[in-house]
Formats: structure tokens, C-alpha cells, sequence
């Protein structure tokens, strides 16, 4: 962990999921499909569940049962360590997308 970002800088992962639920809460399923069009591929089960398992014993991230299907929000944590982590990708990266 780069900092207190609440989330991996090195594969980028939580970071994604963390942006994606600042936008909109969501249930596993329709993470999976918003990081497909952002990354080319789906993340397998076993990369996205442990991912978001992670985040939410860390209280960035908390999960609605509704049935069968489990929606994720962010906590007022996880929205810090977006914001915290977006300020630190374009500080370190921004020059290099032209940002």
C-alpha cells in the first residue's frame, strides 16, 4: 500500500472499484462488467470478491444484502481514500496521460 489510499496502487484494482462505487453503488456482477469496458477483460472471481472483501474489513466499503445479491457503497472512508487516492494517480501519473 502506497500511503493510507485504502487501496493497491500496483494493480490498480481497488482503486478502480473504489472510483466506480463513488459513482454509483453496485453490486458485484455490475463491477465486474464496468472494469471489463475499462479493461479489456473481466476480473476473475477470485481477484474481484477478495478485492472487495479487503476493502470492507478496511471500512472503505460496505455491503447491502438485498436477496440473494449483495450491494457495495462506499463509506464516508472510502470516499476520503478516493479522493486521496485520485489526488495522488494524477500527481504521479498525470504528466504522463497529459492530464
Amino acid at each position: 500500500m502506497h500511503g493510507n489510499y485504502g487501496c493497491d496502487m500496483r494493480g490498480m484494482l481497488s482503486f478502480q472499484i473504489l472510483w466506480l462505487l463513488s459513482r454509483r453503488s453496485m453490486h458485484g456482477e455490475e463491477i465486474a462488467e464496468e472494469l471489463e469496458k475499462r479493461r479489456g477483460e473481466k476480473p476473475k472471481p477470485g481477484t474481484l470478491y477478495p478485492a472487495l472483501k479487503d476493502m470492507n474489513e478496511k471500512g472503505l466499503i460496505t455491503g447491502n444484502k438485498k436477496g440473494k445479491i449483495i450491494v457495495y457503497s462506499l463509506t464516508s472512508n472510502g470516499k476520503k481514500s478516493v479522493k486521496l487516492a485520485r489526488e495522488y494517480f494524477i500527481r504521479s501519473f498525470g504528466d504522463i496521460l497529459g492530464a
